[in-house]
């Protein structure tokens, strides 16, 4: 009895040391930061009272807190009260009031990039190519996208005039509307393809996504589909919970889809599917790219891990970071990444390494030599570290110098403009196709335009001419030089030619969506995607699918992404 009592009593004094131990370590941390908020404060007031011009104390406050956050990661930021309804449309929903317009600001001047189909700026016969000189009688030129923005957004049903100029009009148009409540649905296009195959293409995981992705698939169903895509390529992700409700559609209830691990256990959680599922049996293929981040990776990483579905495309993003907003005085907010998450096989796909910089401050990726390789229940092998790597490759689109350096200058979008103006209507988007005088057209249209651009050869070249000068082997090099340079520049000035299915793929795409929109630029697409014609290929060959689920297929290497075209631009 008495040893009994001795063993209790020092259980009782381990367990309170244990406790003393931790309050220690709590009143450390404690100390530290009431100390450095106290000089941080202090610091503040002395710069306010003391600094030799004025200050602008917003702004500086601003800018200790933008640079505190950044030395985390790219995610945990601080989002104050004026800036509060674009994080809701970025983050949280996909409402807004406004017009149904993206736009674009080119040298002081804003064009309308894009009119949503459906909303007040389409139906005022608004187009993309318009330039807005005035909203409401007030003059934009020389003011900040920013302000054009907010000036285009408000509440519904309040009333708005613009004056537009229109490329080939020699006298502005006025437009009166009234704002509508905008909704940019999170599935952009759905549908079905040949040999009935059914496509939902999801654009970001926002309020409602999952519903409106079974919304999408209980429409598909009805024609009795050989199988679905899934495609969350370039799709950024968002609310987790979203992610999970679509995995739900495909997975028996009570499944883990994900778990998310932090430094508080209390953080600490595992999701399940609490639903039954409404296609288990129907066959499945995601597709990704280098642009699939975040809630696209749990999707496709989860649906990967439980043999569900075949992933095709590129290798994803990499973002295995959870974040939660915690709510700040003064209407405003902070989101810090919080935990990382794990697929069901236990891989974080995390690939930037934001805890253990370098001693520059630079962020490295995860190395190859600690990215670990698992199993799922089929047998397929895959990896943590680095991203979604798809059981099948597919090489990316790589632009040539003169497509990129054309849509960079606008002359596809420009091009496209006139072309709407001189016709009224084009065959469906799915078979319209320029024809060779239309071609002809744009590249007369060229013409008097500068896009002069440097070729990869061009490039070398350059490079050569240095190392030669650095080396004094110029001279000796002239003549073999000039002569490669002019026949690299004869070349060159065949490229309008050489590229011309790559430059009308992409004309053709542009010239769609002015009469079609976003559902025209997405079927305009089809016949030249090489990741969707290979999802099909798979969906249609049952042993072929069945082996990529078993562990069978064979996986080809990652190849460097690329990115294609896309103009940063705002929805109003």
């Amino acid at each position: 009895m008495l040893k009994l009592k001795k063993l209790i009593t020092k259980r009782k004094l381990m367990a309170f040391s244990v406790v003393a131990l931790l309050l220690a370590g709590f009143k450390d941390d404690y100390f530290q930061a009431s100390k450095n908020l106290d000089i941080f404060s202090s610091l503040y007031k002395e710069l306010n009272i003391n600094y030799v011009d004025e200050v602008n104390s917003s702004k500086l406050m601003q800018t200790g807190i933008d640079a505190m956050l950044q030395s985390l990661d790219p995610y945990t930021e601080f989002v104050p009260e004026s800036e509060m309804e674009d994080y809701k449309m970025k983050y949280v929903s996909t409402q807004y009031g406004g017009i149904g317009t993206s736009i674009q600001n080119r040298d002081g001047r804003f064009m309308v990039a894009e009119a949503f189909e459906g909303f007040p700026a389409q139906k005022a016969d608004i187009r993309a190519g318009d330039e807005i000189i005035k909203i409401n009688n007030v003059s934009l030129r020389g003011r900040p996208y920013e302000q054009v923005s907010s000036m285009l957004k408000g509440p519904k049903n309040t009333p708005l005039k613009l004056v537009i100029m229109r490329p080939g009009e020699t006298t502005p148009l006025e437009k009166s509307l009234e704002r509508a409540e905008i909704f940019q649905p999170n599935v952009a296009y759905s549908g079905m393809l040949d040999n009935n195959i059914g496509y939902i293409k999801l654009d970001k995981f926002l309020e409602n996504s999952g519903n409106e992705v079974r919304d999408a698939l209980v429409t598909i169903q009805k024609n009795k589909p050989a199988g679905l895509i899934l495609d969350l390529r370039s799709n950024g992700g968002g609310i987790l919970q979203e992610a999970v409700k679509i995995v739900n559609l495909f997975v028996p209830s009570n499944t883990k889809v994900v778990t998310q691990k932090a430094r508080s256990p209390e953080k600490n959680y595992t999701y399940l599917t609490y639903n039954n599922p409404i296609a288990l049996h129907l066959p499945l293929v995601v597709l990704v790219n280098n642009r699939s981040a975040s809630a696209s990776e749990i999707v496709a990483g989860s649906l990967q891990d439980m043999d569900r579905a075949v992933v095709i495309g590129q290798r994803s993003f990499g973002k295995g970071l959870v974040q939660q907003t915690f709510n700040l005085p003064y209407n405003s907010l902070v989101k810090v990444t919080v935990a990382k998450y794990y697929t069901p096989s236990g891989r974080c796909i995390q690939s930037l390494d934001y805890t253990h910089r370098t001693a520059e401050g630079n962020v490295e990726k995860v190395a190859d030599s600690l990215i670990s390789a698992y199993k799922t229940p089929g047998g397929r092998t895959v990896y943590d570290g680095s991203g979604i790597y798809p059981d099948i490759f597919i090489k990316p689109v790589k632009y040539s110098p003169i497509s990129q350096t054309l849509a960079s200058r606008y002359y596809f979008f420009d091009y496209a403009t006139n072309y709407r103006r001189q016709k009224n209507n084009i065959p469906d988007a799915k078979i319209f196709r320029l024809s060779d005088n239309e071609y002809n057209d744009f590249v007369n249209y060229l013409s008097d335009k500068d896009y002069n651009y440097d070729t990869r050869t061009e490039k070398i070249l350059s490079d050569l001419k240095t190392e030669a000068e650095k080396e004094s082997k110029l001279a000796e090099i002239k003549t073999e030089f000039e002569a490669l340079k002019n026949k690299v520049s004869v070349s060159k000035k065949n490229d309008l030619i050489q590229f011309k299915d790559e430059i009308s793929r992409i004309l053709e795409n542009e010239i769609a969506s002015r009469y079609y929109f976003q559902r025209g630029r997405i079927e305009q697409a089809f016949k030249h995607d090489e990741d969707l014609k290979s999802a099909v290929s798979v969906l249609t060959n049952k042993s072929a699918l069945a082996a990529i689920l078993h562990g069978e297929g064979i996986y080809k290497s990652i190849g460097k992404p690329s990115t294609g075209f896309s103009a940063n631009t705002g929805k109003n």
